[in-house]
């Protein structure tokens, strides 16, 4: 059996209650392998055109995803796990190839994640749970091994 060698765990999320149920995972696999945590929040369709169109400002955005993104910090902390986090648009409007599990993806090279940990949950509907949408892409096509909670 060969063991993996992981400096870096992407673990994209999106607020939801999954998302927090991925990061506890990613931050687990982060303390076991010595490796540093991104958090990914991936934004909404709806949060992407409302910020296209002016009809709310990155400002609000980032305050709004500010607490999920110190509940990630506070959690790898807790742990002695090294931790990051970036916001990223998980739609376009003038690119029909970005979507949630494409975001993901090019993070996950841009960083050079080891291991992606992704939420997936039913599809309900609820605007904030976008990465249900991008997880069985991100099983599909990642290069790095990927496990969904």
């Amino acid at each position: 059996m060969t063991s993996l060698d992981i400096d870096l765990v992407l673990v994209p999320v999106d607020g939801s209650e999954a998302s927090h149920e991925a990061v506890d995972y990613a931050v687990e696999i982060a303390r076991e392998y010595g490796a540093t945590v991104h958090a990914l929040y991936v934004l909404d369709e709806s949060v992407v055109r409302a910020l296209e169109t002016g009809a709310i400002d990155e400002d609000d955005v980032a305050a709004d995803t500010e607490s999920f993104t110190e509940s990630v910090a506070e959690r790898a902390e807790a742990v002695g796990v090294t931790h990051s986090n970036s916001i990223a648009y998980g739609f376009s409007t003038q690119v029909k190839t970005v979507h949630p599990g494409s975001v993901v993806l090019d993070t996950a090279e841009e960083l050079e994640a080891d291991f992606v940990v992704v939420p997936r949950e039913p599809v309900t509907g609820t605007p904030g749970e976008v990465l249900a949408k991008a997880a069985e892409y991100v099983l599909l096509y990642a290069s790095q091994p990927v496990l969904s909670v």
